[in-house]
This record gives C-alpha cells, sequence and structure tokens, in this order.
C-alpha cells in the first residue's frame, strides 16, 4: 500500500494503462483497491527506479488458466507495464530479463509467452530484446481494456533460446 500514491501518479496516464490493457485509475483508491486485488500475490511485482527506490510500474506472470492467451500447462505469460517519464530508457528490457531468469530458472517453465497490442510496437520491441520471437498469431484479448477491439501479437520464448541468447 505504500506504493499506492506512485502507482495513481503513473497508472493515471491515459497514455500508459490502455497500453497494456488497463483503464487509467481515476483516484488513489482505485490505485488502493488494484494493489489489494489484483498485485498482491506471489506473480506480480513493482518495478522500482534504482536510484530513488520509488514503484515505476509493474510485471508479472500468469499461467496456465489464468492467461490472456492459449498456453500449455507448463507455460506462463508475461506482462509489464512502466510509467510514461522511463519509456525508451531500457527499464522494461532490464526488468523483463530478470523477469525470464526467475520464469526458465526458479520456475522452470517449458514457454514463456507474451503479447502486445498491435498498437504497441514499444512493447514487441522490448519482447524481441530479450530473444523472443513473434508466433505470427493475432487474438483478441476480451479480458483486457479495450481487448475486444484491438488485437494482440503473441510472442514466445523457449528456455534454449533464453540460454543461448544470455551466454552470447
Amino acid at each position: 500500500m505504500e506504493d499506492a500514491d506512485a502507482l495513481f501518479k503513473y497508472a493515471s496516464d491515459p497514455e500508459v494503462g490502455p497500453h497494456a490493457g488497463w483503464p487509467p485509475h481515476t483516484s488513489i483508491e482505485m490505485s488502493r483497491e488494484v494493489i489489494r486485488d489484483i498485485f498482491t500475490n506471489e506473480d506480480t511485482w513493482a518495478i522500482e527506479l534504482k536510484s530513488t527506490g520509488e514503484a515505476i510500474g509493474c510485471m508479472g506472470y500468469f499461467t496456465f488458466g489464468k492467461s490472456n492467451i492459449e498456453i500449455g500447462e507448463n507455460d506462463c505469460e508475461v506482462g509489464y507495464w512502466v510509467a510514461r517519464p522511463f519509456w525508451n530508457k531500457g527499464i522494461c528490457t532490464e526488468a523483463l530479463s530478470l523477469m525470464l531468469d526467475y520464469c526458465f530458472e526458479v520456475k522452470g517453465f517449458d514457454i514463456v509467452w507474451a503479447d502486445h497490442f498491435i498498437g504497441n510496437p514499444a512493447s514487441g520491441r522490448v519482447m524481441e530484446k530479450c530473444g523472443f520471437e513473434d508466433t505470427g498469431r493475432v487474438n483478441s484479448c476480451s479480458a483486457l481494456y479495450g481487448g475486444d477491439k484491438d488485437l494482440v501479437k503473441i510472442y514466445k520464448l523457449t528456455p534454449e533460446k533464453w540460454k543461448t541468447l544470455k551466454s552470447l
């Protein structure tokens, strides 16, 4: 709950949430509810600015049955967002790399999946920098804000590809 003010500050930006599939926050209470009801679990983490410790975004993974897309029983789907003042600074790429280590090395997932709205190619570039491959598939995700009208591109990453990328 100590991150509620920072979450509201960044999640109320109308350019942030819709790109990630959720509506802009309209009140500090909404941010508190999101922290309590959505972010408080072992699969979701804050992205903190190294220099200050301020929460500037969030990332997490969804397992089989909770994912927005069709995935295997020992797979997961990752998602992330970062506040607009921190776009194009490598923060999402760094955070996603750390999450991928956790997903493959600790959780032992077979495949890690990700998707982004077609209108948000910057998110796809983050995925590609981390070794994800475009599957060529697109999907609607009615569970996401805007997902019933905007399609998502689907990417995947195998542990073998991740290990090869890390060894370079």
